[in-house]
């Protein structure tokens, strides 16, 4: 009687590892994933996670100093906001989604199949990651947000004594300290995988004077990182020793000097500044030219610019230092660098006007935001000249005129380069179009915001109002500057929601964009979209600086460079 059959039998249910199996696949691919296409978007969709991270946390200080007197949050946490603010937007977002276009990109443009080391490059990208979650971690590491806690309020510039343990009790500094070392390590094995592959892996026929804008600029993007990290990570490491083994290298009251943080953290942090505004040069000098429907003005000019840039930007350091006191030699020779280097810089914008000159214009959304960054880095760059000057800087070196100068160079110059990228690439990335209407929405609304929030920001600055404060008194003047500038940064947040929905939505519903949709000439738009893991089936080969033109147009000697 026990081997009767039941009297109905369960349904037949797959098991829930047969349901999962493929998105654990998708996921673990991911993971694990060398390509080097994969990597980059990685890295940009990590950028874009911390960016609205440090959007909102840059909300809240923009909301406490509304009005004079607020609450909005207690000093504490200002403090902490206004840490990880600047800590987020330089280290986990700028330099990575930097490197995600690069890394996506140069193989590409190039004619390679992937990055020279590709376990490598897998590693940079997740220490990079590993570091911005450390610092993260801080929240968690003692009584959370509004208590004592453990989240880094040093300043992102983290200046003695500041660190030291009797000014920063706990571990909040630690955090720091070891979440940029990390993601520093990341970066240097990032950018000479980067060096590597634009020396060793170009294509038949590339010679450096056939390369790319794009790759001649992000090879001394990387040269800066390998130079310029190095010191960073010295001073962080003696900053540890200072904090557990007694090294007194930055106690000054154990015969250590304050001034030589400040020297080694701004000798990593001003040619930081061209490391994150290279990439912005190399896209507007890809993005320009295929809208103009003309060939780049001045190329070997723009090459020799950009190397001389790179040179300069080394020793120019310490214009963050002129209220310091250092001696009258030492002001002298910072002056005259940092005013020499506004040349070469110069010198592009005059290339990409020249190329724009007589150019049949197409003002899709990437150029809306090339054109839109030729104006606002011209205006950063000489806000820059005027603070070069050590009087002038004197003067106003510790105002909020410092903060807009520095936010017109990272977001009008930077962020909008940017922008114009990710609207550029994302049909190469993604296979569709994003909607062209949403992106110029999200152009104007954003460009209404930031020129609301850091045009008017010069003003209070030169008014007195002092960089890093918590709150104010009435009467002074700034408070309905204060207001407006808070208004902008609220139509810069709507506008970068439009952008995410735009590439969101797009992704899954864009029409197909095809191989080639702007009728561009670099290598990355003769395969499909998105490109296959190998990216070429036969390797090309290049007789001109634009290849795939000469692919299309054989007929036209106007395109040819031998």
């Amino acid at each position: 009687m026990w081997d009767a059959e039941p009297i109905s039998k369960p349904l037949a249910v797959p098991p829930v590892r047969d349901a999962v199996q493929p998105l654990f696949d998708r996921v673990h691919g991911w993971i694990t994933t060398v390509d080097h296409k994969r990597l980059g978007i990685l890295y940009i969709v990590y950028a874009l996670f911390f960016l609205v991270i440090g959007g909102i946390e840059a909300s809240i200080m923009r909301l406490q100093l509304i009005r004079p007197h607020n609450d909005f949050v207690s000093p504490q946490v200002f403090n902490r906001m206004f840490t990880m603010h600047g800590t987020t937007m330089i280290f986990f977002v700028a330099m990575p989604v930097m490197f995600g276009f690069i890394n996506y990109a140069i193989p590409l443009m190039i004619g390679a199949r992937d990055m020279a080391f590709p376990r490598l490059n897998a590693w940079g990208f997740w220490m990079t990651a590993f570091g911005g979650i450390i610092l993260y971690f801080s929240f968690l590491g003692g009584s959370g947000l509004y208590g004592a806690g453990s989240t880094p309020d040093v300043g992102w510039f983290a200046y003695a004594p500041l660190t030291s343990p009797s000014f920063s009790v706990g571990h909040s500094t630690d955090y720091w300290i070891i979440g940029l070392l990390i993601s520093g390590f990341g970066s240097i094995a990032t950018a000479i995988n980067i060096l590597t592959t634009i020396f060793c892996l170009r294509c038949p026929g590339m010679t450096l004077g056939k390369m790319p804008l794009f790759a001649w600029m992000n090879m001394v993007t990387a040269g800066l990182v390998v130079l310029a990290l190095g010191p960073l990570t010295a001073a962080q490491l003696m900053l540890l020793i200072d904090r557990y083994l007694g090294g007194h290298f930055f106690d000054t009251q154990a015969g250590g000097s304050a001034i030589i943080w400040m020297h080694f953290f701004w000798v990593f942090g001003h040619p930081e500044v061209y490391v994150l505004v290279m990439p912005a040069f190399a896209f507007v000098s890809e993005i320009i030219p295929v809208f103009s429907r003309k060939a780049i003005f001045g190329y070997p000019i723009m090459v020799g610019a950009t190397i001389s840039i790179g040179f300069i930007s080394m020793s120019v350091w310490a214009h963050h230092m002129f209220t310091v006191g250092m001696t009258s030699y030492g002001n002298a020779f910072f002056v005259a660098s940092t005013m020499a280097i506004a040349v070469p810089t110069g010198i592009k914008i005059f290339n990409w006007l020249g190329t724009m000159w007589g150019g049949k214009l197409i003002f899709k959304t990437p150029m809306l935001f090339c054109v839109a960054f030729l104006f606002q880095f011209l205006i950063a760059g000489l806000t820059g000249v005027m603070l070069s000057v050590a009087p002038f800087n004197w003067q106003l070196g510790g105002s909020y005129f410092v903060v807009a100068h520095f936010h017109y160079v990272i977001v009008g110059g930077i962020l909008f380069a940017l922008f114009g990228a990710f609207y550029y690439w994302f049909p190469k990335m993604s296979g569709r179009m994003y909607n062209e209407k949403l992106g110029k929405l999200h152009f104007w609304v954003f460009l209404i915001g930031f020129h609301l929030t850091f045009d008017f920001m010069h003003i209070p600055g030169i008014l007195g109002m002092p960089r890093r404060i918590y709150t104010y008194e009435p009467g002074r003047g700034w408070d309905t500057w204060n207001l407006i500038i808070t208004i902008g940064v609220l139509f810069q947040a709507v506008g970068i929601l439009i952008f995410v929905y735009n590439l969101v939505s797009s992704y899954f519903k864009g029409k197909l964009a095809g191989d080639d949709p702007w009728d561009a000439w670099t290598l990355e738009w003769s395969t499909s979209s998105p490109p296959p893991d190998y990216n070429f089936a036969t390797i090309p080969v290049v007789r001109s600086r634009r290849p795939l033109w000469d692919l299309k147009h054989p007929e036209d000697p106007d395109w040819k460079y031998e």
